[in-house]
Parts: C-alpha cells; structure tokens; sequence
C-alpha cells in the first residue's frame, strides 16, 4: 500500500472526537434546550433568550432545536468521514475545518459580541472555535511531518 492511500490514526481520533462533541451538543440543545441556556449563558441571560411571546418562544425553540438537529447530522457526518483513509481528502478536510472553525471565530466576533445579551461570551466561544481549529492544525503538522519524514 502506498504511503499515499494510507490514512493517518489521528484523523480518525480527531473525527471521532468532534462528531462526539457535535452529537452531545445537538442532542443537549434539542432535549435539553432551557438547561443548555442556562449552562451556556447564566440564568439572567437564558431568560432574555426565551422571548417575551408565546409566538417568540416558538420560534426561538424551534430555531433551537433545528440548530441541535444540524449539530447532530453534522456528527453523523464526522462519524462517516472518520473512516476515509485517503491522506489528501484527510488534508482537504482539515483545511476545510479549520477554515469553518475561523471563520465562525471571525463571525462571533464581529457580529455577536454587538449583540447585549451575548456580548459577554463572545470571548469564550471564540477561544473555543480556535481551540477546535487547532486541533484539525495539529493535525495537519502531523501529517505533514509524517509525509515529510
């Protein structure tokens, strides 16, 4: 088998690990939405976030919970993605990831730090889109360490 086609164990690990992450998280924010806020946010803050409105609270609910849905396919998606052994689709990938993780990093801070109610975790969520960002760049100096070698 050439070194080409031969995937790398920490792929699969970091796949692992984020589709777990994922899948906890959008199962918490479709079952668990209130708790999650309130862990997330602080109980002053998760009351603001419910809406004044029965129709508001609907709403904001049902965004809530689609959001977890998407987290969990996204999971799903990891899972599967975990199992290709292709080392350049292994690299697209992380590229590909660590570019989602920053640009959501960029997104947190130029959008939801204005917003009142969020501007005090702005900070914290984005220290940990990086931090998930580089994991998938560890990664790829692995990989590139373990090409180069």
């Amino acid at each position: 088998m050439n070194s080409k086609s031969m995937g790398s164990s920490g792929y699969f690990v970091i796949c692992l690990l984020h589709s777990v992450i994922a899948l906890t998280c959008g199962a918490l924010m479709m079952f668990y939405p209130n708790e999650i806020s309130v862990f997330g946010h602080g109980s002053e803050t998760a009351t603001k976030l419910l809406g004044s409105t029965p129709h508001d609270q609907l709403l904001i609910q049902t965004s809530d919970s689609f959001a977890g849905l998407l987290l969990c396919v996204i999971g799903v998606l990891l899972f599967m993605v975990s199992f290709v052994i292709d080392r350049e689709f292994q690299s697209f990938f992380a590229k590909g990831c660590v570019l989602i993780h920053v640009s959501t990093a960029v997104w947190r801070f130029y959008f939801e730090r204005k917003l009142e109610d969020l501007a005090h975790d702005w900070l914290r969520m984005i220290v940990g889109d990086i931090l998930l960002a580089i994991s998938w760049i560890f990664f790829l100096i692995y990989s590139w360490r373990e090409k180069y070698d």
